[in-house]
């Protein structure tokens, strides 16, 4: 299996408003950097979405480390997805769980791949998470 490292980020201006999404998707010395923009989102779905986008572009399977800085979407992805299913998609207070369409999304991308979910401190000392951040920031502002 190919060895990938997929790195994400997502922004919001404002929490909802306008929204940005980015990833770098990396294998042995090739990288290719993606990004994208919604009208009005929120941080949460944007972190998702990047994951989402990133997966996407895998065309077989593979061993794949997502890196994030969001703790909502790694948590999500590998404690609280699997309660959720068997709860007909309702959290533990039995409340309707936000962002379920692309949670099923993800889920259903994450199928066929071995997946490891790395958490990484946001703003911080990871160069690709920086650069992610920074091309999300951008796709937010300027809705491309």
């Amino acid at each position: 299996m190919k060895r990938i490292q997929l790195i994400t980020d997502g922004a919001c201006l404002g929490n909802p408003g306008p929204g940005g999404w980015a990833c770098i998707l990396r294998y042995n010395s090739h990288a290719k950097e993606l990004s994208g923009a919604v009208p009005q989102t929120t941080n949460n779905r944007m972190e998702i979405t990047a994951a989402i986008e990133g997966l996407k572009l895998l065309k077989e399977p593979c061993d794949v480390e997502v890196v994030t800085d969001s703790e909502y979407l790694k948590n999500g992805i590998t404690k609280w997805i699997q309660g959720w299913k068997r709860n007909g998609w309702r959290t533990a207070a039995k409340k309707p769980v936000l962002n379920q369409d692309l949670w099923v999304e993800l889920d259903e991308l994450t199928r066929g791949h071995t997946i490891e979910w790395t958490w990484t401190k946001g703003h911080a000392d990871h160069p690709d998470n920086n650069r992610c951040d920074e091309l999300a920031t951008r796709a937010a502002r300027e809705g491309v």
